[in-house]
């Protein structure tokens, strides 16, 4: 019989550091305080220092992450955002769940991030920001997005959930746009044991309004200053996080040895391998291959029983819950192709030598 090999094995995360995993249970269940409090304000503290930034707020997932960093950056409804076409529809729901626009924007053919040079094109009288997304782990073009942001005075919300710890020339991500948001989504690289999400910011006034937009808009208990959230980071997942944080840079660091493998070592003409500008350090969250017969690699593999995903199948423009947006299917041809033609393949910090072989020999004799 042969060995599955799982996409991700998020239980071998747990056995490696039960013990302190545990040890937080138990400190969380006898404290008492469930919401919000010490574990929440720590583990806040270690993650803006981790990224660089002044400050971090927990939330409740990553999609309140950008939602509510939109609103603190005072996008308002029927203001104008600047998206990827090639992304997970999160990032196009935190626009439409605060009543502002969508705008895509078509992605770079090498690094699947968001195309700076067709950002002005895109910016009219009524665009208010811009999300780049750090998609697979690899910073996206984020000087220049700052520049051209700069230029027409529009905010840049960061959607770093899939990027924890990468770096642009040695700086990590957590300060370079306005805000960023993050998911700690369990199979994120810095992932809870359910759901969670925070947003680090330089900006004070960023800080103060995410603190009372998640937590019913106020700031004092029963006084209310606005139409908040109930999106609280949990303690129980605050305290895990604490301990995960302070393993994040080995598991990054195993992930990039098993890209490195893959680079060097993946040999098949039909596979097209990811590209990294010199000046970034991705974590490598998803290690994806471009194919045009996609869809028969992703059944041979699995015949060698190994897991695949594809991230995603389905561009965002082309889902149902964004008909009334009227796009017709034509457009975005690039994101329409990259979603029919990319395959992730496996990669995570439990991922043995052993196992990333006999991807790389599998994917070697596809023909």
């Amino acid at each position: 019989m042969i060995k599955e090999i799982p996409f991700l094995d998020l239980g071998e995360t747990y056995s490696e550091i039960k013990g302190e995993l545990d040890e937080s249970y138990h400190r969380v269940m006898n404290s008492g305080w469930y919401i919000l409090g010490a574990e929440v304000e720590k583990f806040e503290e270690e993650y803006a220092s981790y990224c660089g930034s002044n400050f971090c707020v927990g939330v409740a997932n990553g999609l309140d992450a950008l939602s509510l960093s939109l609103l603190a950056c005072g996008i308002e409804p029927g203001d104008e955002v600047i998206v990827p076409s090639n992304t997970y529809i999160a990032t196009w729901l935190a626009v439409t769940n605060i009543g502002a626009i969508p705008i895509p924007v078509e992605p770079d053919d090498k690094t699947y991030n968001i195309d700076v040079t067709l950002l002005e094109s895109s910016i009219t009288s009524r665009t208010r920001a811009i999300i780049p997304v750090h998609l697979y782990g690899q910073p996206a073009n984020i000087d220049q997005i700052n520049q051209i942001a700069c230029r027409f005075e529009l905010k840049v919300i960061e959607d770093g959930a899939q990027a924890h710890g990468a770096k642009i020339d040695n700086v990590r991500l957590g300060c370079h746009g306005d805000a960023v948001a993050w998911s700690f989504y369990p199979g994120k690289n810095l992932g809870a044991f359910g759901d969670g999400g925070a947003v680090t910011t330089n900006s004070k006034e960023i800080y103060n309004r995410l603190k009372t937009l998640r937590n019913y808009g106020s700031k004092v208990k029963y006084r209310n200053e606005e139409c908040g959230s109930n999106s609280r980071l949990d303690p129980l997942q605050a305290a895990f996080l604490s301990v995960k944080l302070k393993f994040l840079d080995e598991w990054n660091h195993r992930r990039s040895l098993i890209a490195h493998s893959y680079l060097t070592q993946l040999n098949n003409d039909r596979i097209l391998l990811p590209f990294v500008p010199d000046n970034l350090e991705p974590v490598w969250h998803l290690f994806v291959v471009q194919s045009e017969n996609r869809d028969l690699l992703q059944e041979s593999l699995k015949k060698d029983g190994i897991s695949t995903l594809i991230h995603y199948p389905i561009p965002p423009h082309k889902q149902r819950a964004y008909s009334s947006l009227g796009f017709d299917s034509s457009v975005f041809p690039k994101a329409s192709l990259i979603a029919n033609q990319i395959l992730s393949l496996p990669i995570g910090p439990h991922l043995s030598s052993e196992d990333s072989f006999r991807v790389i020999e599998a994917v070697n004799k596809f023909q």
